[in-house]
């Protein structure tokens, strides 16, 4: 494609969900669209490939047959519990929150249901809190796993997509990386970057940056929706908040080295205002990838609530880091602890039931729509294949017979100087155990595991009966050493309810406009301080079709493109 080439009506700078959302609404609305992505065609779809295709429905019909009772007061509850939105700049943010939860209790599932989605029967129940009421997380399952996962979401929207570039509605240009919003008369009409040398790189593997020429496009208006900033430790660290505690100096990443936050800097150097620099949405339970797609490749452990949590020096980890309940609060108390590591402890019978692993490529079952695969691997007392896996072969697994060579193997892959103490460990992990033996407990643990129980599906496929660590019948011992995985940007370009960026007067500027990761999937920061599970796709769709939709409203009639040719 030659630089005169690069025209048209609407340029999206990004090639993820919300871009290619974004995109498909304003090819329906008649627009001509470039989208342009630094990457290969390979990556085409950006995170949401890798994702495992969780969707927040609140009230929807899994819901109801599960016999869950939702509604949107409730999740409008939860939401602004974990948000904790308290800031002058989150007037945006909540807004774009509370259209979001709309969204989400009204048309989102019929309108993806429409494009041939569909969803495994029971929802999920994903960061549960552990506080009060009005505190933070789900107070009920709503996490709504797409079947086919990630790229099941995605292929509605690349299929639409492909079929306008070949009538000449949609341009890509890959491997272009966008360096300047370019400006006329206080307007953005286009972009200008380098085009960097072609790459038969897989998706999402690190792909090269040399540079062999340059490029300008124009249009009328540009969408951002590059993404965030998981991929980029030195921008993870700078933005790292002080309640968190100290930057960890060990990081592994949970998204592809292309989420690199580039278009955040470029976007502010032409006017647009970013707010929640220091808001963001890491895993505590990170583990490094035996068989690594992307530098520092990590995946997170989907956990039940029976694990034992133990920090680097092997106490436990108190109230409210349960697993799967606070994810933030347990980063907290992990940064206060002076290393950037902790572990759980369980056994093979806990495992089996209780571990799942984010990503489309680990859950090949639902991946492939395989359903005697999802029954075997999900319902059957089996130790999922991707689990036993990493059991085999992942360094950060031990595996052992008894708890003193455990312990001798988790000494052996600590790093910091942290030494944990057989004797101390085996204390705790006795005293649970005493409490397992009752149905009641005033281990708060307990009592959770003893809860999760009642919700049928947890009790089916998620959540193993309450039984002793040490019972040598249930299996070898053990444990993981869990690092901190970078995911999710949580705060953006600011923008109001039509995806317009703002100024830092709170004017929109001109010609630009936001969606996704890049603008904390709406408004600057949706999500607050802190999300409930389930959003982030989400997000992508609702703010990329709504940005997609205003830009496309606000162009009218106009098209640059033909008054071009």
């Amino acid at each position: 494609m030659s630089a005169a080439d690069l025209k048209s009506d609407v340029i999206v700078v990004g090639g993820g969900l919300a871009g290619l959302t974004a995109a498909c609404e304003l090819v329906d609305a008649g627009k001509r669209v470039l989208i342009i992505d630094q990457e290969p065609e390979a990556s085409l779809g950006g995170q949401a490939f890798w994702s495992l295709g969780g969707l927040m429905f609140v009230d929807s019909p899994e819901q109801r047959r599960a016999r869950v009772k939702d509604s949107y007061e409730l999740a409008w509850q939860d939401w602004v519990g974990t948000a904790a939105f308290d800031r002058p700049e989150d007037e945006w943010p909540k807004k774009w929150a509370e259209a979001y939860v709309n969204f989400a209790s009204g048309e989102k599932r019929a309108w993806l249901s429409a494009m041939g989605m569909k969803w495994l029967p029971s929802p999920g129940w994903p960061e549960r809190g552990g506080s009060l009421a009005g505190g933070h997380g789900n107070s009920v399952p709503r996490f709504h796993i797409t079947w086919g996962t990630g790229p099941a979401v995605l292929e509605p929207f690349i299929t639409k997509l492909e079929a306008a570039r070949s009538d000449g509605r949609v341009e890509f240009a890959f491997r272009h990386r966008v360096d300047e919003l370019d400006i006329t008369s206080g307007v953005v009409t286009g972009v200008s970057g380098a085009v960097l040398e072609p790459s038969a790189v897989g998706r999402g593997e690190d792909s090269s940056r040399v540079e062999i020429g340059s490029f300008s496009a124009e249009a009328e208006a540009v969408l951002i929706t590059s993404g965030g900033i998981g991929g980029n430790f030195d921008l993870v660290r700078e933005n790292w908040p002080e309640r968190l505690g100290p930057p960890p100096e060990h990081l592994i990443s949970g998204v592809p080295k292309s989420t690199d936050g580039r278009m955040l800097e470029i976007s502010e150097r032409a006017g647009a205002n970013l707010i929640g620099r220091d808001r963001m949405w890491h895993y505590t339970e990170g583990i490094r990838n035996w068989d690594p797609i992307w530098s520092d490749h990590a995946i997170r452990i989907l956990p039940g609530p029976s694990p034992l949590w133990f920090d680097a020096t092997g106490e436990r980890m108190p109230l409210p880091c349960l697993p799967g309940f606070d994810t933030i609060g347990t980063m907290t108390q992990i940064g206060q602890t002076g290393y950037d590591y902790s572990w759980f402890v369980l056994n093979e019978r806990i495992i089996a039931k209780e571990f799942a692993l984010s990503g489309s490529e680990q859950n090949p079952d639902v991946t492939g729509k395989d359903v005697r695969e999802t029954i075997r691997q999900r319902v059957l007392p089996n130790v999922p294949d991707p689990v036993r896996a990493f059991m085999n072969h992942g360094p950060d697994f031990v595996v052992r017979k008894d708890l003193r060579s455990l312990v001798d193997g988790m000494n052996a892959i600590g790093h910091g100087g942290a030494e944990i103490d057989f004797s101390r460990l085996e204390q705790q992990i006795v005293e649970r155990d005493r409490e397992i033996r009752n149905p009641y407990s005033k281990d708060m643990q307990v009592v959770a595991i003893n809860g999760a129980r009642k919700y049928l599906s947890d009790r089916i496929t998620r959540v193993a009966k309450p039984h002793e660590i040490l019972d040598t019948k249930a299996g070898p011992l053990i444990a993981v050493k869990l690092n901190i995985l970078t995911r999710k940007t949580l705060g953006g370009i600011q923008t109001d309810l039509e995806g317009r960026a703002l100024r830092a007067d709170g004017t929109p500027l001109p010609g630009l406009y936001a969606a996704g990761e890049v603008s904390g999937f709406g408004g600057g920061g949706m999500h607050g301080y802190r999300a409930l599970e389930g959003t982030f796709l989400g997000g992508c769709l609702f703010s990329g079709r709504t940005a997609g939709r205003a830009t496309a409203a606000a162009l009218g009639t106009r098209s640059a493109a033909a008054a071009i040719a």
